[in-house]
């Protein structure tokens, strides 16, 4: 995949680079679904730590200060339910 369809994150300000919203966006989610098709496990590791790179990030640019909880976006979506 190549262009606007990949939805690549921006960092460190942990957006999409495509549609601007927080990352990953619905498209980066699919995408990602797909590329670790039978292998939630492992997606779900690699989403943990793309959480702790943010988090460490994300509290660069605020400042010091933490950002909220950001489980649900990187990591709870990808939960087996």
């Amino acid at each position: 995949m190549t262009g606007r369809t990949e939805h690549p994150v921006l960092k460190p300000a942990w957006r999409c680079r495509t549609c601007g919203i927080a990352w990953p966006c619905s498209a980066a989610k699919l995408r990602l679904l797909g590329e670790y098709r039978g292998r939630r496990d492992e997606l779900v590791e690699h989403l943990k730590a793309l959480q702790a790179e943010a988090t460490v990030q994300l509290t660069e640019l605020n400042g010091g200060a933490p950002p909220g909880c950001l489980t649900e976006r990187f990591t709870g979506w990808a939960q087996a339910r």
